[in-house]
């Protein structure tokens, strides 16, 4: 006499996981590529090059901007902050359109001694 094995008391279950997973992991991979393929190249994307301590009340800033479509303006928000992060001079710069590589020098007027610049963000003019 042979032995029974629990398959043949109780009786096999149909496994409907193996499917659910494999459906969910197509699914989500076909997200994970997209959303990182996606965001890899955005619309605009700056570089800042270099800043220059002109004065207590100037900034001079470089930076570089490469966009998809140049023939939109663009206007970037330049800041400068002072030691504890504060912003003390902030200028709105239009970049007109043209090519999709550009390098500007900008001057930021402060309101006292900056530290460090940056730019805040970069986006399509409304006009």
């Amino acid at each position: 006499m042979s032995e029974l094995d629990l398959t043949d008391r109780y009786g096999k279950k149909p496994m409907r996981w193996k499917s659910l997973a494999a459906i969910l992991l197509l699914l989500g991979g076909s997200w994970l590529t997209w959303a990182g393929l996606h965001h890899s190249r955005p619309a605009i994307s700056t570089t800042l090059i270099s800043f220059s301590i002109s004065s207590d009340r100037y900034l001079s800033i470089r930076y570089s901007v490469d966009r998809r479509e140049a023939q939109k303006p663009i206007i970037c928000t330049l800041t400068a902050h002072d030691f504890d992060k504060n912003v003390v001079g902030e200028i709105d710069d239009v970049i007109p359109a043209g090519g999709s590589h550009i390098e500007k020098i900008a001057l930021i007027p402060t309101r006292s001694a900056a530290v460090s610049a940056g730019i805040s963000r970069c986006r399509p003019t409304t006009q």
